[in-house]
């Protein structure tokens, strides 16, 4: 059982890496394109998943610089609307 351990570990680690690659936002993704993401952690099971932890997640400031370049989701949220109103 303990020598089953460490490929358990490293299939639960790629498991949970490949849903976060699906789940992830293509804009937030950090250092390469989500697609190759999902490639690396596939085919490089530990590396990858560990790659994409500490290099390919998005974070707090891939969120905001993604949400910079989007346009706004409706009038109320769009500055030059609104200035129009007035």
């Amino acid at each position: 059982m303990i020598r089953a351990l460490p490929v358990i570990i490293t299939v639960m680690l790629m498991i949970y890496c490949i849903v976060e690659v699906a789940q992830a936002d293509a804009d937030e993704v950090r250092h390469a394109p989500k697609w190759l993401w999902a490639v690396a952690v596939i085919a490089l099971p530990l590396v990858g998943s560990l790659l994409w932890l500490f290099l390919g997640r998005p974070t707090d400031d891939s969120r905001r610089e993604a949400q910079d370049v989007r346009f706004p989701a409706a009038p109320d949220d769009d500055e030059d609307f609104l200035r129009g109103l007035r």
